[in-house]
């Protein structure tokens, strides 16, 4: 087993506590429709990015504001299949509220309805994409994340899916646990470990401390 002592954790979301693939991938896929561009570059610049910059990335010349409103309404008004990853709940109900957040690249509507609609819960502190200047894979939106719960970022585990999220995390500071599944283990290599389901995460709560245990990955080795 591997362990890590914090004393908070910062969760991603999408990939990471709900399954939301499906959903950001159909909404992308009508975007890449409207636009005449290829389906395949487009899904994979969407991954692990605020959706703005995606649109900026991808059409510099359209409206980006008006164009991110119309692909952010798509994905939520699609729930269709959307559910919590395996293990999700279970851990969270384990984490004492001041000690756990989540930070998004999704705008705050956009995660609210997705953690309803898996049937999570809302952390008082959540960080999202339209609450930031910078996007992942700057540092801001984790630094922001351990900042609100009230420790450092040095204080704090973070598990991610996405290479974006993991460059971020680690550039705040924080150790990095990457969720296989989005992308492939050899993306997440910069991760400090990998884990395949957080059905096998176990946490043991202290007054001052979390001790985050997980198996030792096999395959691709991280960090």
């Amino acid at each position: 087993m591997q362990s890590f002592s914090c004393s908070a954790i910062l969760f991603d979301l999408d990939g990471v506590l709900v399954d939301s693939i499906p959903s950001v991938e159909r909404a992308w896929l009508k975007f890449a429709q409207r636009h005449k561009l290829d389906p395949a570059t487009v899904l994979r610049a969407a991954h692990g990015n605020r959706s703005i910059e995606t649109v900026r990335m991808l059409m510099p010349n359209l409206d980006a504001e008006v164009e991110n409103r119309i692909v952010e309404q798509d994905e939520i008004d699609d729930a269709v299949g959307l559910v919590a990853t395996e293990g999700a709940a279970e851990l969270l109900s384990i984490l004492p509220p001041e000690r756990w957040t989540i930070v998004t690249s999704g705008t705050r509507p956009l995660a609210t309805a997705r953690l309803r609609a898996a049937g999570l819960p809302l952390p008082k502190h959540l960080v999202a994409a339209d609450e930031v200047v910078n996007g992942k894979p700057h540092p801001e939106p984790y630094i922001k994340g351990a900042t609100a719960l009230g420790f450092r970022p040095s204080d704090c585990v973070v598990f991610e899916d996405a290479p974006t999220g993991i460059r971020s995390a680690k550039s705040a500071g924080t150790k990095v646990i990457g969720v296989t599944g989005t992308y492939e283990p050899a993306q997440l290599a910069a991760a400090d470990a990998l884990l395949s389901s957080l059905a096998l995460v176990s946490v043991e709560v202290s007054k001052d401390k979390l001790t985050v245990r997980i198996p030792v990955f096999a395959g691709v080795t991280a960090g």
